[in-house]
């Protein structure tokens, strides 16, 4: 897996808020409006971590029709796992 996107993936997922963002998302796709409500934070700030998360293909958006539809991409995260467990692949064969 190339550093840059993991970095991007642990940047994003660094931040409280963004995980709680994947939490939502992984109950169910949502707009950001449906995101927002779940919130205390403005609405440009929401916007803001939907575009980190984006950047780091963390998540899809979709348009339908008026609304924009966020959902998981699982690939990236079953790619950082898969990554991860060289690691452990590593130590069992020590």
């Amino acid at each position: 897996m190339d550093g840059d996107i993991l970095n991007d993936i642990f940047k994003a997922i660094a931040d409280p808020t963004r995980r709680e963002i994947l939490d939502i998302l992984q109950e169910k796709d949502a707009t950001a409006g449906e995101i927002y409500d779940r919130f205390t934070i403005s609405k440009p700030s929401i916007s803001h971590h939907l575009t980190i998360l984006k950047n780091a293909d963390l998540v899809y958006a979709e348009r339908h029709g008026q609304h924009i539809f966020y959902s998981l991409n699982t690939t990236v995260f079953q790619d950082a796992i898969r990554w991860l467990m060289t690691f452990q692949q590593k130590t069992n064969e020590e």
